[in-house]
């Protein structure tokens, strides 16, 4: 373990894989969104948060379950994403479902806004991390999948875990 104030490395043993994904570490994820969608392209954008909110999400007590991305007015919004109000917090305690401004380049809002519009895909939050001292969070175009694609797919996972196990020797 480190000593008190000394940085983490990603090598040390207290900081697993799956907690320094994307470079940093994860807060929330969205695991129905990679069920139901199939994902096309992912964006890592920056987000407009307020104080509470900040040290809310820090301890991790934000969700992603049926939240989604919007543009309006050529301005990218994460809208339905539940951010717990802070424990310690006091009147000036955030809302906890208002809609929060994604901060993404001039280009990247086009081409979201031009898939969903026109194509008729749709912009869907996979994670929340932290990348140094910012949170950060991974969307992603997506195209929602049929019931069929979902059947498909879970039958090729069964296949490849017996596979897996039949080579192992199990």
């Amino acid at each position: 373990m480190a000593p008190f104030g000394a940085r983490q490395t990603p090598g040390d043993p207290i900081l697993s894989s799956s907690t320094q994904s994307q470079g940093g570490r994860t807060l929330a994820k969205n695991r129905r969104a990679r069920h139901n969608y199939e994902i096309l392209e992912t964006f890592e954008a920056g987000i407009v948060l307020q104080g509470t909110e900040v040290k809310s999400i820090r301890e991790a007590r934000i969700q992603l379950k049926d939240s989604y991305v919007e543009v309006v007015d050529g301005e990218a919004f994460l809208v339905g994403a539940h951010v717990s109000p802070y424990r310690h917090g006091n009147r000036a305690n955030h809302d906890p479902e208002r809609r929060r401004k994604l901060l993404l380049n001039r280009r990247e809002i086009d081409k979201i806004y031009g898939r969903t519009a026109i194509q008729g895909q749709t912009c869907v939050p996979l994670s929340v991390y932290l990348k140094g001292n910012l949170v950060k969070v991974r969307i992603a175009l997506a195209r929602g999948k049929k019931l069929r694609d979902k059947r498909h797919e879970l039958k090729k996972r069964i296949l490849d875990r017996e596979a897996e196990a039949a080579v192992s020797g199990r």
